[in-house]
């Protein structure tokens, strides 16, 4: 299989760096992982879920020598016990989740892999187009993945089970991003994507790299600004917040075509037409070359 090596341990510096861009936004935070040890230790004072110690470095120890789907379903567990609030509009910041309890999408897909590669499992985050009913989104969910030799599991604490069927995933490729449709077997792993019509095995694919992941947490920040781009009543302030994070997610992979995408719609709506006609095109062109394109772009660009 290949190796994609992703560095999203818990105390590694790549993890350390999400969680102070977050408190950058949202000073006074106790520190992350000092919080989650604590939390953890308060949460599941006699033992944790399968009968693991309260202590989680402990935890994570002994979990290392465990079966990986079992891995998978604890941490899928402790992020639900630890953080029970699900917040659009401020859980994909650390600092919410240590003052509030505070979860969204992103952040539990991170925190689970980031457990997972903390015990030594491969671990990383895909973004969700289709749900399990089948329902398409632009890019509208974010999932942790559990690598295996040979198959995948999707591990995501937003769903009742730990181990959900998403039909449709944007994943990493040696030719790129691509969005993928996983086919399952009955015990709920992924033994291959199809692709642009093509079957591809799971050691041909990975996670979104750190770029990406980095990237959309600065995109949540523009979306779910006050006043901004989808946040009406809009206005300047807000507006400014929206450009201001989302040139930062575009900087930061300009490979992401979801965060192009919306800073167009907020140049826009700034009243700067040919700055964010360039921009949708690029975002539409990105798209393509991935393989789908969203009704929500493809509505944009007829109006274009």
């Amino acid at each position: 299989m290949v190796r994609w090596v992703l560095a999203f341990l818990l105390e590694s510096m790549a993890f350390e760096r999400l969680a102070k861009d977050s408190y950058d936004q949202v000073p006074g935070a106790p520190s992350f992982l000092d919080w989650l040890k604590s939390a953890y230790r308060k949460g599941f004072a006699r033992s944790s879920p399968g009968g693991y110690p309260g202590d989680l470095e402990e935890a994570l120890r002994q979990l290392s020598h465990r079966p990986p789907v079992e891995a998978a379903t604890w941490a899928f567990q402790v992020v639900k016990r630890l953080l029970p609030r699900f917040s659009l509009e401020e859980g994909y910041e650390f600092a919410y989740a240590t003052l509030k309890g505070e979860r969204q999408c992103l952040l539990q897909a991170t925190l689970v892999q980031g457990l997972l590669e903390s015990m030594g499992f491969s671990a990383g985050i895909y973004m969700v187009w289709k749900n399990p009913e089948g329902r398409e989104s632009n890019l509208g969910h974010a999932v942790a993945v559990l690598r295996l030799k040979g198959k995948d599991y999707l591990v995501d604490p937003s769903e009742p089970i730990p181990f959900p069927r998403h039909l449709g995933v944007f994943l990493n490729t040696k030719e790129g991003y691509r969005f993928a449709e996983p086919i399952y077997a009955r015990d709920g792993a992924i033994v291959a994507y199809r692709i642009h019509g093509r079957r591809w095995l799971p050691d041909e694919v990975g996670p979104l790299p750190y770029a990406f992941v980095r990237s959309q947490f600065y995109y949540y920040r523009g979306e779910q600004a006050r006043g901004g781009v989808l946040k009406p009543p809009r206005t300047p302030k807000g507006l400014a917040r929206s450009e201001a994070m989302l040139r930062k997610a575009v900087a930061l992979d300009p490979r992401n075509p979801l965060a192009r995408y919306l800073l167009g719609l907020t140049l826009a709506k700034e009243g700067r037409g040919m700055e964010a006609k360039s921009l949708l095109l690029e975002a539409h062109a990105l798209y393509r070359a991935y393989g789908h394109v969203p009704r929500s772009v493809a509505a944009i660009l007829k109006g274009l």
